[in-house]
């Protein structure tokens, strides 16, 4: 079944750039395995982490319609999510970082569809319903987490990546494909690894998304809270990790404080991680959120800002001091004495007030660039935007005049003024002149035959940050990822045992309590000699429904695996202490 999407309200509120990266949920398309795979991870999970995670865990599975027994169904799940001011939807593996956190700031989580393989059942790199849907979406129904959540969101979508940024996310990307793919080239995995490896150990500047992704990865991701000496998990890699949320709580893992120096600290997603942060509660995540968030550009704006946004090469956005936002992708800057003084972007530019794209002002009147000057005139204290009318008058900024404007920084503007337009606090944010040339020195910026100049008011730069000011300014319907997740390979083999699977799920179910268990497992040990979870299915069966003879066959058999498979003996060994557990309870 196709996921629903108008199942939740916040998802209609979602814009267009955001919903190309949103897929259907074809439910059909998860195996017997899968369902297999997910109930023994849920079991397994629920167990454990009743003991260690944070208490929100196991009551927010509840709340948010996460069911122990079979892979949550999207429209199932925005309906309850829609009770605590959330929704859900289905994407294709990694999407890039500032989409995946604008989707938090909306209250909608991120869910990958697809499910790790059998063979990744404790901990897979590529994000998967388990990750998500059992990660993610319990810790919401805590409302303090979630407006962090939702905040982080908010301000991480602003953080301006490098271009370097987007070569790691497509590398990761690929490598997390790769990894949990069936039969995947081991030599292209080798040369994936190494790539990003290479990418990560480039000693640039990290940029603010490489930052902020830090945070989220301490925190949202692999965030314990407590103490030092008694921590809790709460974060999603975790908590749907069935291996390394018992690695984390061992000594092996070093426990730190968490502070806004983790935004310093980098991490490998292809392996378990050597230390994780504690917070003290959640309420302290908020506060190293916006300690952070202090230092963005969003917040310092500068000559900083703009190089921020000229290095990303990327569509970004300036705010002056009058709340004119010019969007854009930036390619130059002009400086004096440590400030900007002339800014160019190039190509579709959109000028907006208050996230709103001014009339006559998109990217089709300014399809070729912007240029302005920033700053003070020079010798005079009075910044233009704060001049009254007799000010402009006696400096003959006036409509229908003739002037020559000579800024800081030795930037000159003449022309003939043909209007201005106002904020609503009534100061000037744009002046238009026709017959005018802009220059700094010797180089001419703007020339009388290029048409009407429009020159942005401003006395400093307030903010920068990533994306347009007005998201209807610019067709940002673009994403086309260079990688697919790569599905399950259907062989006769395969879907033989699948039918075996699902006929074990039926026995269990009292849907077909006729079907031969005994034949399903001598076929499991002739013709799949290496799968175990199935046997610990039957084990389940066959204890609980007192069939003793296919018991004592199904755990000789287990016994046997767990000799061949030293790699899959503890998982085997909790299977069936849970069966008998569970049965005798």
């Amino acid at each position: 079944m196709e996921t629903h999407f108008e199942s939740n309200p916040l998802l209609d509120r979602l814009p267009k750039h955001l919903k190309q990266f949103i897929k259907p949920q074809v439910y059909e398309d998860y195996t017997p395995i899968n369902q297999a795979v997910w109930r023994y991870v849920m079991r397994k999970n629920v167990n454990y982490l009743s003991k260690v995670a944070h208490n929100s865990y196991v009551d927010g599975l509840r709340q948010t319609g996460i069911d122990i027994e079979n892979i949550p169904n999207m429209y199932g799940m925005n309906r309850i999510l829609k009770e605590i001011g959330w929704a859900a939807v289905a994407v294709d593996g990694f999407i890039p970082p500032n989409a995946f956190m604008e989707f938090q700031a909306y209250n909608v989580l991120v869910i990958a569809s697809d499910i790790r393989q059998l063979e990744n059942i404790e901990y897979t790199p590529a994000p998967d319903i388990i990750h998500e849907g059992a990660g993610h979406a319990p810790i919401i129904a805590n409302p303090e987490y979630a407006e962090y959540l939702r905040r982080f969101g908010e301000i991480g979508c602003k953080a301006i990546s490098s271009a370097k940024d987007y070569e790691i996310y497509e590398a990761i990307r690929l490598l997390s494909i790769l990894k949990e793919a069936e039969d995947a080239d081991a030599e292209e995995i080798v040369r994936v690894e190494k790539l990003v490896d290479d990418l990560q150990k480039d000693t640039g500047e990290p940029s603010e998304m490489a930052q902020i992704r830090n945070l989220h990865w301490w925190t949202v991701e692999y965030g314990l809270i407590g103490t030092l000496e008694d921590p809790k998990i709460y974060g999603a890699g975790l908590l749907s990790s069935i291996g390394e949320s018992a690695w984390c709580m061992t000594d092996n893992v070093k426990k730190l404080p968490y502070t806004i120096e983790s935004v310093n600290q980098s991490f490998d997603i292809t392996k378990p991680q050597p230390q994780l942060f504690v917070t003290p509660d959640f309420a302290h995540l908020s506060l190293v959120l916006e300690q952070f968030a202090n230092t963005m550009a969003l917040r310092t704006g500068g000559l900083s800002g703009i190089k921020k946004l000229i290095d990303s090469k990327a569509l970004g956005t300036i705010e002056l001091s009058t709340g004119l936002q010019i969007s854009g992708i930036f390619t130059n800057v002009i400086e004096n004495e440590g400030k900007p003084v002339y800014i160019q972007t190039t190509g579709q530019t959109a000028l907006s007030y208050r996230e709103k794209e001014l009339v006559n002002h998109g990217v089709e009147y300014h399809a070729e660039g912007f240029g302005s000057p920033i700053g003070k005139l020079k010798g005079i204290n009075l910044a233009i935007e704060d001049m009254s009318p007799r000010d402009l008058r006696a400096y003959d900024i006036y409509e229908g005049e003739e002037v020559t404007l000579e800024f800081e920084g030795n930037i000159v503007v003449k022309g003939e003024i043909i209007t201005g337009s106002r904020n609503l606090q009534g100061e000037i944010i744009l002046i238009s002149f026709k017959n005018c040339t802009v220059t700094h020195g010797e180089t001419v910026l703007f020339r009388p035959e290029w048409g009407t100049y429009d020159m942005a008011v401003g006395k400093k730069v307030v903010s920068a940050f990533s994306g347009p000011a007005d998201m209807h300014s610019f067709n940002m319907i673009s994403h086309v990822p260079s990688s697919q997740t790569i599905k399950a390979k259907k062989t006769p083999e395969r879907e033989a045992l699948e039918k075996m699977y699902q006929t074990v799920r039926d026995f269990r179910e009292n849907k077909n309590t006729n079907a031969d268990l005994n034949q399903i497992l001598e076929t499991l040990k002739s013709n799949y000699p290496t799968d175990w979870l199935l046997s610990v299915e039957i084990l389940e069966v066959a204890e609980k429904n007192q069939l003793s003879e296919l018991k004592d066959k199904t755990l000789a058999h287990l016994e046997n695996l767990k000799t061949k498979r030293t790699d899959v003996k503890h998982l085997i060994e909790f299977g069936i202490e849970l069966i008998l557990e569970s049965v005798n309870a």
